[in-house]
């Protein structure tokens, strides 16, 4: 129960529509200045603005529906923020409309965007800003001062990245259980770093007690060492909830006995949506006991069980579990042990699955008859992903024609990752022709695959003229000195696209590449190149030949 440390692990990449950019917010300010100032259906009815006011209550305008859209994003922090961008721009219309009808007819009283939109309350209380560091009874008085304010309209509240001893929680738990009624949202992640376990568990207690009876939608026990002592801590707190939608228990040390714990004690999973396991020590039977959430969760979006130690037997009851979840946008499985018979389980499920976006299968030890299996599921299910990886998972050449023929019928992918595999050069000229229409692609990853020249050259020509696309990683591979000098002159106008390339080693090659070179001193690049173009010959003949059917 001592301190933890922060995991560092680099956060997936995924594709956000909110925030918008500062360009974006500026030209939809130019846009409302124009419909506030020039004939329209509306500034014709109402009447119009000098260019100066128009500009002036345009950015008001814009400032307050951002403010508005972003307190709603924050409550849905996973999603696209679609509905995010929606909010803004009926917000936007809306304020236009009740500034003009709010002009008056008179040139002596000015509008003022407060006339018209009430003002925006704060929701949120956050003290994780700053320094980590321990909080005692006296600074949390002042500290949390704001939460005791009446007719306070805080709906959110981050406690995280301060370490409560019990004095401090003593002074939280009151004002908390004043909240708890309007709470919709607590982060208590590493909120006991450096206290003994005793402490520790007693100031879990205090604040289980304090919420227990709340109504929220997310909760974040993160970064707290729980263990099963400290999940049945926030056993009130945890039974209580009947609306939750976010449950993030990651770095918690969630052994098999504290996943049974969390299954004993949150009985109502109706509505989870997101359920975040990532890092813990969980095991084989601690699997099992999250199967069964997983299966008392049928509104799952966002599943992630990553680094938890789970092998065959808890990665075949979690597969299974996750068939049960149609609406399934995110999945996150990597660094297990779970091998390729859990890989053709997992394939059975991702046929069911027609939303996700976004799937996280890399160090799974699939190898090709796993692999194979799962992009064949893909293939026919899944249109709208967006990010496939499937790294360090010894996939060979041998099964990149099912992978290839799963990526092509991805249009939409924009990151592809499959570094760390033994693809070959054979395998990543497949890869690469199966991206060639893939028109937002933005990253692809095919370091540490025994790569040569000629595949290397082949993937750079493939991504060098996408619009969208920033970085191509080939790094780890066998390319020689004049294939590395190639693949710069390719990439010489945007260098920032071609990653490092400090792990390549020119002089590697593998057992099966030495015996083609042999004693009879043949190149052994050129005869690989003469290989793959053979295998696009037989490719574009598989394609033109007539339907047997």
């Amino acid at each position: 129960m001592d301190a933890t440390t922060q995991n560092s692990q680099r956060r997936p990449f995924s594709i956000k529509l909110w925030p918008p950019s500062e360009n974006t917010r500026k030209m939809l300010v130019e846009r409302m200045t124009n419909n506030l100032s020039s004939p329209t259906i509306f500034t014709r009815k109402y009447r119009s603005l000098s260019k100066e006011d128009a500009a002036k209550n345009a950015e008001e305008i814009e400032d307050a529906a951002f403010t508005i859209a972003n307190q709603h994003y924050e409550k849905e922090p996973d999603g696209d923020g679609s509905s995010a961008v929606q909010l803004y721009a009926r917000e936007c219309s809306k304020l236009i409309l009740e500034i003009l009808k709010k002009i008056p007819r008179s040139e002596d009283k000015e509008i003022s965007i407060s006339e018209v939109v009430p003002t925006v309350q704060e929701t949120f209380f956050d003290i994780s800003k700053g320094k980590r560091a321990f909080i005692e009874s006296e600074e949390a008085q002042e500290l949390l001062k704001p939460l005791k304010e009446p007719g306070n309209s805080y709906s959110k509240i981050c406690f995280s990245n301060r370490s409560f001893g019990i004095d401090a929680a003593r002074i939280a738990g009151p004002i908390l259980a004043s909240l708890k009624d309007q709470l919709k949202e607590v982060d208590l992640s590493d909120f006991v770093a450096g206290r003994n376990e005793a402490e520790a568990l007693d100031v879990m207690n205090i604040f289980s007690e304090a919420l227990e009876g709340s109504n929220l939608k997310f909760l974040n026990l993160s970064d707290n060492a729980l263990g099963e002592k400290g999940v049945r801590a926030f056993g009130k707190l945890l039974q209580s909830q009947t609306i939750l939608e976010v449950l993030f228990l990651m770095n918690d040390g969630i052994s098999q006995e504290a996943a049974k714990a969390v299954n004993e004690l949150v009985p109502s999973t109706e509505k989870l949506k997101v359920l975040h396991f990532h890092n813990n020590m969980t095991g084989d039977e601690g699997a099992v006991a999250i199967a069964e959430i997983v299966k008392r969760s049928p509104l799952l979006e966002d599943f992630r069980c990553s680094s938890t130690r789970v092998g065959s037997q808890g990665g075949s009851a979690l597969c299974e579990a996750l068939g049960m979840c149609s609406h399934l946008k995110k999945l996150d499985l990597r660094d297990n042990m779970f091998g390729p018979e859990v890989g053709l389980v997992l394939s059975k499920a991702l046929s069911k699955h027609e939303n996700l976006t976004e799937i996280y299968l890399s160090y799974l030890n699939l190898e090709d008859e796993g692999s194979i299996a799962i992009a064949n599921a893909l293939k026919d299910s899944a249109p709208s992903l967006g990010i496939l990886e499937m790294a360090g998972n010894d996939i060979t050449a041998e099964a990149a024609p099912a992978i290839a023929s799963c990526i092509a019928a991805k249009q939409l992918l924009a990151k592809l990752s499959l570094g760390e595999n033994e693809l070959k050069d054979e395998g990543a000229i497949q890869i690469a022709k199966a991206l060639e229409g893939h028109n937002h692609l933005i990253e692809v990853d095919m370091s540490a695959n025994a790569l040569r020249r000629a595949g290397v050259r082949v993937l750079a020509q493939t991504v060098l003229h996408k619009d969208e696309f920033k970085l191509l990683n080939v790094n780890g591979n066998f390319i020689s000195e004049e294939g590395v000098d190639e693949l710069k002159e390719i990439f010489k106008k945007s260098p920032e696209m071609l990653a490092s390339l400090e792990e390549n080693d020119p002089e590697g090659e593998d057992e099966d590449e030495e015996k083609e070179s042999g004693d009879e001193g043949k190149d052994v690049e050129d005869e690989l190149e003469s290989k793959l173009k053979n295998l696009e010959v037989k490719q574009e003949e598989s394609l033109d030949a007539p339907d047997s059917n």
